[in-house]
Order: structure tokens, then C-alpha cells, then sequence
């Protein structure tokens, strides 16, 4: 069993980034989704490591946060936290993608 190491990471970057956005700007909107999204991606993670072509989960939550970061990315204009994040999470489908092949 190889586990999701880059599965688990990306997980813990988008929780963390929903503490920091609380921290820094009081939003609980964002601890909510950051800890939502985080759990989401970390329970994909934890279904990827126990069978490689089980990324329905992961697949899913990386898609939802590169459309919600992509639009506000291109609204504010900010790369940090919209553009890493958005980046994060496209670079996230195509290697839940290529795992597919």
C-alpha cells in the first residue's frame, strides 16, 4: 500500500489556509470551507491510498475549489490564497487524471 503523501499535503495546505484566513482576517467563512474542503481532500487522500483509481472524492473537492479560487483569483487578482490555491488544486486534477491512465 503506497500512501497519498501529495494527497495529504494538498489537504493539509487548504485547511491550513482556511486557519490562516480566519487568523488573519477574522472570516470564519473561510476556517469553515478551509476545514470542510481539508477534510474532503484528506478523506480522498486516505481512499486513494487504499485503491490508486478510487479518486472520485479527491477529483471532486480539487474541482470545486479550482472553479470557487479560479473566480476569485480572477476577480481580486490576489495570488495569495486564490491563485496558489486554484493553482494547487488544477495541478491536483491532472495528477488524479494521469492516476487514472
Amino acid at each position: 500500500m503506497i500512501v497519498d503523501w501529495i494527497g495529504f499535503g494538498y489537504a493539509a495546505v487548504v485547511a491550513i489556509g482556511g486557519g490562516i484566513g480566519y487568523v488573519r482576517k477574522g472570516s470564519i467563512v473561510s476556517l469553515a470551507a478551509g476545514l470542510f474542503f481539508g477534510l474532503v481532500s484528506g478523506y480522498g487522500a486516505y481512499c486513494v491510498t487504499h485503491n490508486p483509481r478510487d479518486v472520485k472524492i479527491s477529483l471532486f473537492s480539487a474541482f470545486i475549489l479550482t472553479i470557487i479560487m479560479g473566480m476569485r483569483f480572477k476577480r481580486s487578482k490576489k495570488l495569495i490564497p486564490a491563485g496558489l490555491i486554484a493553482g494547487l488544486s488544477l495541478l491536483m486534477i491532472l495528477r488524479l487524471v494521469f492516476l487514472l491512465l
